[in-house]
């Protein structure tokens, strides 16, 4: 039996150890997200949990809720002040919707849309919409503009 006369890897060896590292590679970018999209994104889901909570409760009790920003967050009125929160949960994000929501007390509100935007990256923007019919959902479309659902 001869002894291996070269003391370097094998081709295989060589692409076994190049895949792991691809996939490593891989494995750390997918967990590195954008922190301002990720943001962005559970604000507009827990703006539309919010919004839905809202017009549950303005159908329950038969008192119109409307939904309006402020300077510092927004407003449900026709609920109790302390009956959902009014600030967002980062400082990064705002909405660039003008005027009100009407959410109820009616079940089939008129069509609205509200868009939600980065502060720190004006370019990311997500919206969130009705058709008065299903609740609050976000947009899929990223050209979509406030009241167009």
């Amino acid at each position: 039996m001869r002894a291996r006369s070269g003391a370097g890897f094998t081709l295989i060896e060589l692409l076994v150890v190049l895949t792991i590292m691809a996939m490593a590679t891989a494995g750390v970018m997918l967990a590195l997200r954008d922190s301002s999209a990720t943001t962005l994104e559970r604000e507009a889901q827990r703006l539309g949990a919010l919004l839905e909570s809202a017009r549950a409760q303005s159908r329950m009790t038969s008192v119109p809720v409307r939904w309006h920003t402020t300077e510092t967050g927004f407003v449900f009125e026709g609920l109790e002040p302390t009956a959902l929160p009014t600030r967002w949960f980062s400082a990064d994000v705002r909405s660039d919707f003008v005027g009100e929501a009407i959410l109820g007390p009616e079940p089939i509100i008129a069509p609205q849309a509200i868009g939600l935007v980065s502060v720190s990256d004006p370019t990311r923007r997500l919206v969130l919409a009705t058709d008065g019919v299903h609740p609050f959902a976000v947009q899929t479309r990223p050209d979509a503009a406030p009241g167009t659902p």
